[in-house]
């Protein structure tokens, strides 16, 4: 049986997926960019413990809009600050741990 290096389980009981994302700080902010449109930026996730790519995937199914992933950031079209700390948690996240300005 194979061991965690990182909290010492096996790896069928293991946890540091869970740990590591509900110790993430997320902060939500909503920009508005050229001709008077709406971004909304997901900024704290760490790209090492977190895929990025299936994080935007999925929120950008869930919300219903467009979106890329910068630099660690996820831009959103559209004002999302409303409903994406549920999406959030609908996706493993800690809602203490999102902080939406």
């Amino acid at each position: 049986m194979e061991v965690c290096k990182k909290c010492g389980l096996p790896q069928d009981l293991c946890v540091c997926e869970t740990i590591s994302r509900e110790a993430q700080k997320i902060i939500v902010r909503s920009q508005v960019r050229k001709f008077k449109k709406v971004v909304t930026t997901v900024e704290g996730l760490n790209p090492k413990e977190v895929n990025l790519e299936d994080v935007t995937k999925k929120l950008k199914s869930k919300l219903a809009c467009g979106g890329t992933q910068k630099d660690g950031v996820i831009e959103l079209q559209g004002d999302h600050k409303k409903r994406i700390a549920a999406v959030l948690a609908s996706l493993g996240f800690s809602e203490n741990t999102v902080d939406v300005r």
